[in-house]
């Protein structure tokens, strides 16, 4: 892990639970002028939780530190609970991500829990973010490689996420199972090139019937997952923010 990251980590002004890297870093596809996207929770201390000042339930910091282009964001650890028991997939696979800047055991005990917090809608969370992606992809001319490549990667995700009940987010793992033969390319643009870049030739129909194909293949996972209706993660939740908050 490049050392500036940490020094970055260092300088945060809250004891942090965890910080992971999200983003194309993480996804797979990272192009060489892309930033570190660091997302976690950090610990606000007890004085503030209990006080009449307004909290900082979330510390935001971009910018280019040492010559490395950073954008980092993390929660108050009582904001990130409350999204990891809603539909919400981003914060479970900042979670999980195996690309770790900063941990501690409550991190480990976090990423257990998790697992009681995904439920069968959260197929929602990827069905909104691949047709937010597929609107951006429709409105460039020509259009770029990156949102294209996010749609694949939210759509393959989503409905690994409903067949097995693991959040899988790198595009390269995900087509290991998938075998689409045009990921590799498509990745290939991305990873050798700059991080607006376009495609050459678009084959916009060709792309439209695969968003359309994968979509309806997700909603046949969503309707057939035995994955729960509601996170069963709460209580578990709670008694580690209890915990945390007593330390602080």
């Amino acid at each position: 892990m490049d050392p500036r990251l940490h020094k970055q980590i260092a300088a945060h002004p809250f004891p942090l639970l965890f910080v992971t890297i999200s983003g194309a870093h993480l996804y797979g596809f990272p192009s060489p002028d892309s930033d570190f996207d660091l997302r976690g929770v950090h610990l606000l201390p007890l004085q503030q939780v209990v006080g009449l000042k307004s909290l900082k339930e979330t510390i935001e910091k971009s910018g280019i530190h040492d010559g490395l282009e950073i954008d980092l964001v993390t929660h108050d650890a009582l904001k990130f609970f409350v999204m990891m028991l809603k539909k919400n997939g981003y914060v479970l696979e900042q979670v999980l991500s195996p690309l770790i800047v900063h941990s501690t055991p409550e991190h480990d005990e976090l990423k257990a829990i998790s697992r009681d917090c995904i439920t069968r809608y959260h197929a929602y969370h990827y069905f909104g973010f691949a047709e937010t992606q597929w609107k951006l992809f429709q409105k460039a001319d020509p259009p770029h490689v990156k949102p294209l490549l996010y749609v694949y990667r939210v759509l393959l995700t989503g409905i690994h996420l409903m067949r097995t009940g693991e959040v899988e987010a790198n595009l390269v793992t995900l087509n290991e199972t998938a075998r689409l033969p045009y990921i590799p390319d498509l990745i290939a643009r991305k990873t050798t090139g700059p991080e607006k870049g376009h495609l050459d030739q678009a084959d916009l129909q060709f792309h439209q019937r695969e968003y359309e194909r994968l979509r309806a293949e997700l909603q046949t996972a969503f309707e057939q997952s035995q994955l729960p209706e509601n996170p069963s993660g709460t209580d578990a939740l709670n008694d580690l923010l209890v915990r945390l908050r007593l330390k602080s």
